[in-house]
């Protein structure tokens, strides 16, 4: 299964450069964009993929790796999209995709969307898979980082928390902006499941937790 030819014909015939321009300078000016709002894409992403078969894990990392290949910003966003609603069918594999995929054109917008729908799903139903975010937590590159420290978001009452904490505090001292928000933001989504436990966290451990990590956590405690 390979979607990109149709997605290209597809996503150039909704280019809109009237609104790319705004896209453009909302993401810094980093990536070139076709000008096709999210809602409006996924409707068009429903249409090429409409009929399909399922993507095998092979179909998924050729299909990702070559809409990275394309300059425009929305062909990741089909990619990431596509990987989250098909996780279930990869194994630990594909975290070697992921991983070019984070570590190339990284910024925190497809870096985020794969981390806890793709990445995350994947350590659910492989938890051997662990081994890798313990790997990325303290790699040099931050997205990886980034990455094992959220990946658990969606986990919720699942979420092993005793890792959790722990990560936060490995990275607890990083002076970059995205690892100390990614720490804060960890916290607050755990802390809808077990907010005693995130509030004792964090109250033990302020001379540790940078005030924006503790700001995020404790925005809804």
């Amino acid at each position: 299964m390979d979607p990109v030819p149709r997605l290209v014909e597809v996503y150039t015939g909704a280019a809109d450069e009237s609104r790319a321009a705004p896209m453009r300078a909302y993401m810094r000016d980093q990536f070139p964009f076709l000008g096709i709002p999210t809602p409006a894409r996924r409707l068009l992403d429903r249409q090429i993929l409409a009929g399909q078969p399922r993507p095998a894990e092979a179909d998924l990392r050729a299909g990702a790796l070559a809409c990275w290949a394309l300059r425009e910003r929305e062909y990741q966003y089909f990619a990431c999209d596509w990987l989250r609603a098909n996780a279930d069918v990869c194994t630990p594999a594909s975290l070697t995709t992921a991983r070019t995929l984070i570590t190339t054109r990284s910024w925190w917008d497809t870096v985020d969307a794969l981390a806890d729908r793709f990445v995350g799903a994947i350590v659910a139903n492989h938890p051997a898979a662990v081994s890798t975010m313990e790997e990325w937590l303290v790699d040099d590159d931050i997205w990886l980082a980034r990455t094992a420290i959220l990946h658990q978001l969606a986990y919720r009452g699942k979420t092993d928390a005793d890792r959790l904490f722990r990560y936060c505090l490995t990275q607890a001292d990083h002076q970059d902006f995205f690892i100390r928000k990614a720490i804060g933001w960890a916290l607050r989504q755990y802390a809808r499941t077990d907010p005693a436990a995130v509030r004792s966290f964090v109250d033990t451990n302020r001379d540790r937790l940078s005030g924006l990590s503790i700001r995020e956590a404790t925005r809804h405690l």
